[in-house]
């Protein structure tokens, strides 16, 4: 029932919805042949449907580079006691062939990044995160190096420039302090109990303990806490609009861009808000395919931080302590945005729409209903090849002669022609499909 509403108050949003539905499918079909490249696009996409989604934009070589670096830091952060990836690590020399048959460039870097991380994750194994340096230099571990890595991955591919540190890292904190502002809850609810990674220097000043920001009487503190982070993690907004300013290359554009925006849309729907103590706060799926479909250019990444900073803008309460901390950072995001000469604000991101007409309604749901219609008949169909063969052969055999019948009989002599093992090799290639 939640997306039907959100698709009857949205209605423009679900053709891109049925595109993206489209795009999933045909990656979850396009895995590669070789065992070691198919396990390890078939691991990305449970690991992360998302991710999966997005590095398909990539061309083939860096794809193969990013999705292998994506598959070794799961793996670094399975051993690191975050989540249990079984299937990963039984089968990670799969990983491990996939990537010796890289260039060698992405393998180096691919190893640094490794090796840094793991020594930084190896650091915070029995160190809290106490003040926001530790904040900033643990994030810089887990997201920052990626965004490092993944600016050494583009200059390698020969698509762009090298990167600064400063702004790669940039990069990754962003999306990473988005992650662990937006997944309070989860975190602290976690059994046997998770670490946890707001620092002790911000969260100290509203309660004694960081559990305590889950019962409701502490609901004022919660949201004056949670607004505190959202504009610790504004800092490094403008880094990113500049890193992303500089890209050449359009897939890997929308491959840094659309995470991006999606951080900064997730920090618009968390401020300020105390649901964020009291379940899952996330965009709907609708608004999601839209800025997938959308994210083609730096317009379009400065108009959707121009409004989404916005939305953050008109939700600051006077009253917050951080308040004119945070209309600082969001003016100064506006700004970066509207001097660039190409902001072109179109009212997308989080608005409802008002062209709620009944035809656009029932277009929406025959295009559904047409795309249930094909995977069902492509299924049915499957089935039905093989079902046929196997009753044609079922035919044949009904009709052999016993040994003992004369060998000239005509089905005897269709049993001796070569068209039996025929059709059951043509029967078997139909069910490997």
């Amino acid at each position: 029932m939640g997306m039907l509403r959100a698709m009857v108050a949205h209605p423009e949003e679900v053709y891109p919805m049925v595109k993206l539905k489209l795009a999933s499918d045909r990656i979850r079909r396009q895995i590669p042949a070789e065992p070691h490249w198919a396990f390890s696009y078939s691991m990305l996409q449970k690991v992360s449907r998302s991710f999966a989604l997005v590095i398909q934009q990539l061309g083939p070589q860096l794809r193969d580079a990013v999705c292998v670096f994506y598959l070794v830091l799961r793996a670094l952060d399975t051993v690191g006691g975050a989540k249990d990836y079984k299937i990963l690590m039984d089968k990670f020399h799969l990983v491990s062939t996939a990537f010796l048959e890289l260039d060698k460039s992405y393998q180096v870097a691919i190893e640094d990044i490794t090796r840094r991380m793991g020594a930084g994750m190896a650091k915070f194994i029995c160190k809290e995160v106490e003040s926001i340096d530790d904040y900033d230099e643990y994030c810089h571990y887990v997201a920052g190096l990626v965004g490092l890595g993944l600016s050494k991955l583009f200059h390698a591919s020969g698509s762009e420039e090298l990167a600064s540190d400063n702004l790669s890292n940039s990069m990754g904190l962003f999306l990473q302090k988005t992650n662990i502002i937006r997944d309070y809850l989860e975190d602290i609810n976690e059994i046997p109990k998770s670490r946890m990674f707001w620092p002790r220097q911000i969260w100290s000043k509203y309660a004694d303990k960081l559990e305590d920001f889950k019962n409701p009487e502490n609901s004022t503190k919660a949201v004056e806490c949670l607004n505190d982070l959202v504009t610790n993690s504004l800092i490094h907004a403008e880094d990113c609009l500049q890193y992303m300013s500089a890209l050449k290359d359009l897939a890997i554009f929308r491959f840094c861009a659309i995470p991006q925006i999606m951080a900064i849309g997730t920090l618009a729907l968390c401020y300020n808000n105390v649901e964020v103590f009291r379940g899952v706060v996330k965009m709907r799926r609708g608004l999601t395919a839209k800025i997938i479909d959308q994210t083609n250019s730096m317009s379009d990444v400065y108009g959707a931080f121009y409004e989404f900073s916005s939305l953050i803008k008109s939700k600051i309460d006077g009253n917050d302590p951080n308040a004119n901390l945070t209309r600082k950072h969001v003016e100064a995001i506006q700004k970066a945005c509207g001097s660039s000469g190409l902001l072109n604000t179109r009212g997308l991101h989080m608005h409802k729409s008002n062209r709620h007409t009944t035809l656009l309604i029932m277009v929406v749901f025959l295009l559904l209903a047409m795309v249930k219609m094909r995977q069902y008949l492509d299924a049915k169909a499957s089935h039905c090849r093989g079902a046929h063969l196997n009753t044609y052969l079922k035919l044949i055999s009904l009709h052999a002669p016993s040994s003992s019948c004369n060998s000239k009989h005509p089905s005897a002599l269709i049993l001796k022609t070569p068209f039996v093992d025929f059709f059951r090799q043509k029967r078997n290639q139909i069910m490997m499909i």
